[in-house]
């Protein structure tokens, strides 16, 4: 005859193990689940934290390649008056080369545009035209510029731009340069304030950029003539 508590082990064991699992005690054999709780929320903290401090690792390296390209390469500004008009007008935005100048055997050269310490007051900044380098002759007579008896190019610039002014002849000293706008009965330049020394030559206005629709680049002049015509610009509005 069948022992009727034949049955019962195994319903004791499965009760147990059931019971072990619920208590959250060990089992044999059994694999514990991953934690979820604190350990996970840390990891992340720290993940976190890594990519917070190689974004800010990155920002800062973009910030001292901005200060070295803005200190010893390119440089952006901001055109104020009419003093080199009508190749630049007011509010224009430019690209100034600062490394040119910097480089061996690349010193100012006449025709070059050029952005310049005002030497009466150097926190002051222009923007002009190069007409004579160290050693240079220049003299104006009646409004026509002549280096070394040589005259520069004008006729880019309007009647009701030009200067019939008379002076000179001056000689340039070595390391000094003679810069004038462009609208020559309206610009503060080396005939008032004298010559330019190179060390105030910040660097050459190579772009504009502002307007989109008279961007340019700026050439240098070639055997005394510019290479590109230059166009008298739209008046801002």
């Amino acid at each position: 005859m069948p022992d009727p508590s034949a049955g019962q082990p195994a319903f004791e064991a499965a009760g147990t193990d059931t019971f072990a699992r619920a208590a959250g005690a060990a089992v044999p054999g059994a694999v514990a689940a991953p934690s979820r709780g604190r350990g996970s929320f840390g990891a992340v903290l720290a993940r976190v934290a890594e990519e917070v401090v190689v974004l800010f690792k990155t920002l800062v390296s973009a910030a001292v390649y901005a200060a070295l390209i803005v200190t010893f390469g390119f440089q952006v500004a901001r055109v104020e008056g009419q003093s080199m008009a009508p190749t630049l007008s007011d509010q224009d935005r430019l690209i100034v080369n600062k490394l040119e100048y910097r480089l061996p055997n690349h010193s100012p050269r006449v025709g070059d545009i050029v952005m310049l310490l005002y030497p009466s007051d150097p926190d002051k900044s222009f923007v002009k035209r190069v007409m004579a380098e160290p050693g240079d002759t220049i003299r104006s007579v009646n409004g026509r510029v002549y280096r070394n008896d040589v005259p520069l190019p004008d006729d880019f610039i309007p009647e009701e731009y030009r200067s019939y002014d008379t002076w000179g002849p001056e000689v340039l000293k070595e390391g000094y340069y003679f810069v004038m706008g462009d609208h020559r009965n309206n610009s503060s330049d080396s005939r008032i304030w004298g010559f330019v020394p190179k060390k105030y030559i910040i660097g050459r206005v190579q772009l504009r950029w502002w307007p989109i629709g008279q961007a340019r680049v700026f050439s240098e002049w070639s055997d005394g003539q510019p290479q590109v015509p230059i166009a008298p610009a739209s008046s801002p509005e």
